[in-house]
């Protein structure tokens, strides 16, 4: 009696374990796709305008040096918060060196009419109801601060690499593909993971590398959607059509004689 090759590979998975893989993938792909609205509507606004550039990245992480992110916002995603009466107040106090007097006796009652509904009320907003939490923002923009360039260095090379880890199992049991083929993209999300968070640091004092954290960004996005496109194609379309496989992907070739 011929004993029948295990099939470990896509096409030759259990239903279960097909709802299984295919609900992570999902859910996954829509919190990319969050992900990117995310960035869009934060880092994609820095300069004012929809859409990422290499000059919201550089607003992000290098800071606009010849302004103030207070001033920088009331110019752009935060122009429609304040009459234009206000906002020429508060640009002006800041143009001014933001001198604590003047927020006492003028400015401190600008901000609480326009800004201190969220500012003050919203947590993870920046708290507007006294000096002292509008002063850092009144300063020359510097970009983001090595204490939340480290925070956000750690939870993205800790989360999204766990999330990479768990899409690209999945991947490897495809078939049909090179063996070479299969490790680049595998190997991509967590290069280019790598690169991204590089390019913030470096952007932090060298604004050129800019570049590369659109580049980084592209690549591990652009990988990881199409294994999760060919994962999904292999466990549900590959088998309507009739077409399965017996290979072992978890096993390695046998040695040339």
């Amino acid at each position: 009696m011929t004993e029948r090759p295990f099939a470990l590979n896509l096409p030759a998975l259990s239903l279960s374990l097909r709802v299984l893989f295919t609900g992570y993938l999902l859910v996954v792909s829509v919190g990319l796709l969050m992900s990117g609205l995310q960035i869009l509507l934060t880092h994609g606004m820095a300069d004012g305008k929809l859409g990422l550039s290499k000059d919201d990245i550089v607003y992000s992480y290098y800071g606009n040096r010849s302004d103030s992110r207070l001033a920088a916002k009331l110019d752009g995603t935060m122009s429609d918060k304040a009459n234009t009466a206000d906002k020429a107040a508060i640009i002006k106090w800041v143009e001014s060196g933001s001198p604590e007097p003047v927020w006492d006796s003028q400015i401190g009652a600008v901000f609480a009419s326009n800004c201190v509904k969220c500012h003050g009320t919203i947590p993870g907003l920046a708290d507007f109801r006294s000096y002292a939490g509008v002063e850092p923002y009144a300063a020359i923009d510097e970009g983001a601060s090595i204490h939340s360039l480290t925070r956000v260095s750690h939870i993205h090379l800790f989360g999204i690499a766990f999330i990479f880890f768990f899409v690209c199992i999945i991947f490897s049991l495809a078939v049909g593909l090179p063996s070479w083929l299969k490790a680049l993209l595998i190997g991509t999300p967590f290069a280019f993971l790598l690169i991204d968070i590089l390019a913030w640091w470096l952007t932090k004092w060298f604004p050129s590398f800019a570049f590369l954290t659109m580049i980084g960004g592209f690549a591990y996005n652009a990988a990881s959607g199409l294994m999760i496109v060919t994962a999904l194609y292999q466990m549900w379309v590959m088998p309507l059509r009739g077409r399965s496989s017996q290979e072992n992907t978890w096993a390695r070739l046998p040695p040339v004689a």
